[in-house]
């Protein structure tokens, strides 16, 4: 929901201010729609209803996981395609991944989203309008900012939009942004967002020369000029940043390389992710596909080749982990099988998802 559209035609129409306040809780709530809204009159809901659209986006597919993962694709109003995904885990946590742009400009080698033509920033409704979609479904209570996009490209909009999560239920110690490490918006973070939300940084290597040939970011903010900003973070806010690191065979999931990721970082400030590489189309399709290696295609966005590391490369790269007192953890994948996991969303609807003509 546009916010301003709705506070400027509440206003238009001689309006209170509250009335604003009355149609973000019932919208906050999980409401369908403007007749759901019992404690306005219902010539002012049926005007709000022709003047200010309930979302800012419609919804193209929604496809659901064998896991339970729903994944949607939704445009915005002027055709920009929009992915983002509920995630349900058997403790009864729901959790969102938010997206904060319509493709991304960044061009991760092993990254769906970057094979795809960037579209734009997101407004603060738009990604808003995201969590409240899955908010019609069922509570939540987590979110990340681990979608399309580059959140610390558009941080005024991540931030405006993180700043009402509360309401939907997701706090800000249940809220992370994710980053690859672009420095002018990650400073901005470390330096004015008050609120303890949680700070993540796509790493996947502790070489510059690696990191470089996986995320082309790293030429322009070289990793010690990130992660002394990660540490920066630390200090100031008192809070731990988590370290995504998705896992390629062959490419950054030796020992040895387990052993500099952990001199690089140290013990106390980080904590890392391992995170099972999930295959994108147009790219290898990974050990778990069975693809024959000849049969494997190079990425579309950086000529790469990839592979997910095996279960027991990525048991000893924690092992090497451990032993060196850097906490970790092997991601749980969810919605592998409708392309919802990690790095796997290119806004591509598919046959077999179900067309939702409703807004979202």
């Amino acid at each position: 929901m546009d916010l301003t559209l709705l506070r400027d035609a509440l206003a238009e129409r001689g309006q209170p201010a509250y009335r604003a306040d009355q149609v973000w809780d019932w919208t906050a709530r999980g409401a369908a729609g403007y007749d759901a809204m019992t404690n306005l009159p219902r010539a002012l809901r049926d005007e709000l209803s022709a003047a200010v659209p309930f979302s800012t986006l419609t919804v193209e597919t929604e496809r659901e996981s064998r896991d339970k993962t729903v994944k949607t694709l939704f445009r915005t109003a002027d055709g920009h395609p929009v992915e983002a995904v509920l995630m349900r885990y058997r403790d009864g946590r729901r959790s969102l991944c938010l997206s904060s742009q319509s493709g991304c400009p960044l061009t991760c080698t092993f990254c769906a989203t970057g094979q795809m033509a960037f579209g734009r920033n997101l407004t603060a409704s738009e990604i808003l309008d995201q969590a409240l979609h899955f908010r019609r479904i069922e509570p939540v209570d987590h979110a990340v900012f681990m979608g399309m996009g580059e959140p610390m490209l558009n941080l005024d909009n991540v931030i405006e939009a993180a700043r009402r999560l509360p309401d939907i239920g997701i706090t800000p110690r249940r809220t992370t942004i994710s980053t690859v490490g672009w420095m002018p918006g990650l400073r901005r973070f470390v330096d004015e967002v008050d609120e303890p939300i949680r700070l993540a940084l796509s790493l996947h290597s502790a070489d510059d020369e690696q990191r470089t040939k996986l995320m082309p970011v790293n030429e322009r903010y070289p990793l010690a000029d990130v992660i002394a900003e990660c540490r920066r973070y630390v200090e100031l806010r008192r809070r731990r940043v988590y370290i995504e690191y998705v896992m390629l065979a062959g490419v950054n999931d030796s020992p040895k390389q387990a052993r500099a990721l952990a001199e690089l970082l140290g013990r106390d400030e980080f904590k890392v992710n391992l995170i099972p590489y999930n295959p994108i189309a147009g790219s290898a399709r990974g050990q778990a596909t069975g693809a024959r290696r000849e049969d494997r295609q190079p990425t579309a966005a950086g000529g790469g080749m990839f592979d997910g590391a095996s279960r027991e490369r990525i048991a000893a790269f924690k092992m090497e982990l451990d032993r060196a007192r850097v906490p970790a953890t092997v991601r749980l994948t969810r919605g592998r099988d409708i392309e919802a996991a990690c790095g796997q969303l290119a806004a591509a609807p598919k046959a077999s998802g179900r067309r939702a003509p409703a807004p979202a």
